[in-house]
């Protein structure tokens, strides 16, 4: 199979990590990515008690042996009067790091003392950035890995440029291994990335209609019928979230726009699920099968990648598309 510097530091057998996607980025989507030999990823899991955080990750050792990892968005982590790292996200830190091999940090410049306590809990590190001296920053820091992401990522986006320009920027100073994030949805794509130099490949799209996700079906079915040319670069949905680009769906930019209600729909949070969360128009969060309301007026976060994305399919078999795929024409290429 495809051994890359990000296979041998993590133990995988495939050159690709999961996406964090907020809480589609179930235990259940990280333990079959790992188990189909990538990096699994929890997300959505910051402003979560300890205690949750603890049993999901011990759950996770449990039922994988594979590599898995805590995604976190570290924005407003730290208290904007007196610098300090909030207490409760630190303490969520902390047992995250304890019990996943990898911590991964998006959404702020490279910070020391949260590389500093994911390492002091046993965690490698890998901060998701969009620029070449974010990268560089990054590796200061002390970060085992780094995501590079292109503008071509569903979700939200932190740089400016394209994936093939960012790597550029990235490959030629970079000393640890380097992700390649952004419109990885096809295994020629994935061999792509890694014929540029990349280490490994993040996959997001194709995950969302992953079986083990959890995602509404009516948000699976609108990137069924999606292209490439339906998503837009946009801060439509910043309410909650202000000045973070995101690329979604064009199609629900335009629905929110036409949008009158007080209340696009309702949601819940892993762990409160009895708990019913009013969302806003234009609110930033993921509709997941717990989620009701108007969902052509909610975020359809999704990449250029979303051609790839034909029907629902286990995580296991995506893994095995793109890696199988990306494996006969790497070795066409002489690569």
């Amino acid at each position: 199979m495809l051994q890359t510097k990000f296979t041998e530091l993590l133990g995988c057998t495939v050159p690709l990590q999961q996406a964090g996607m907020g809480k589609i980025a179930s235990p259940a989507l990280a333990s079959a990515v790992a188990d189909a030999g990538g990096l699994g990823m929890v997300s959505g899991i910051g402003a979560a008690p300890p205690e949750y955080v603890a049993k999901v990750l011990d759950g996770l050792r449990r039922s994988t042996a594979g590599a898995f990892g805590a995604n976190f968005i570290v924005a407003g982590a730290r208290d904007e009067t007196s610098g300090k790292i909030d207490p409760d996200f630190a303490k969520v830190l902390e047992v995250a790091a304890s019990r996943a091999p990898v911590v991964e940090f998006f959404y702020e410049n490279p910070d020391p003392e949260f590389v500093d306590i994911a390492h002091a809990g046993g965690a490698l590190v890998s901060w998701q950035v969009g620029s070449g001296p974010e990268a560089a920053a990054a590796e200061r820091a002390g970060c085992d890995l780094i995501v590079a992401q292109g503008t071509e990522a569903g979700g939200h986006v932190r740089g400016k440029i394209g994936l093939l320009a960012l790597l550029g920027e990235v490959l030629p100073s970079a000393k640890v291994p380097v992700v390649a994030a952004g419109g990885i949805g096809t295994g020629r794509a994935m061999a792509a990335a890694l014929a540029a130099g990349a280490s490994a490949v993040r996959v997001g799209t194709r995950f969302v209609a992953a079986e083990e996700a959890g995602t509404h079906p009516a948000y699976v079915d609108k990137l069924i019928a999606a292209e490439a040319k339906d998503t837009i670069l946009t801060e439509a949905f910043s309410a909650n979230w202000p000045n973070a680009p995101h690329r979604v769906l064009r199609s629900c930019v335009e629905a929110v726009e036409r949008f009158r209600g007080e209340f696009v729909g309702e949601t819940a949070k892993p762990w409160a699920p009895d708990v019913r969360v009013p969302m806003r128009p234009r609110d930033s969060f993921v509709a997941d099968k717990t989620t009701t309301g108007t969902f052509d007026a909610m975020p359809m976060w999704a990449g250029e990648s979303v051609d790839g994305v034909k029907r629902v399919q286990k995580a296991g078999e995506i893994v095995r598309e793109l890696a199988e795929e990306a494996e006969r024409l790497l070795r066409n290429w002489g690569i």
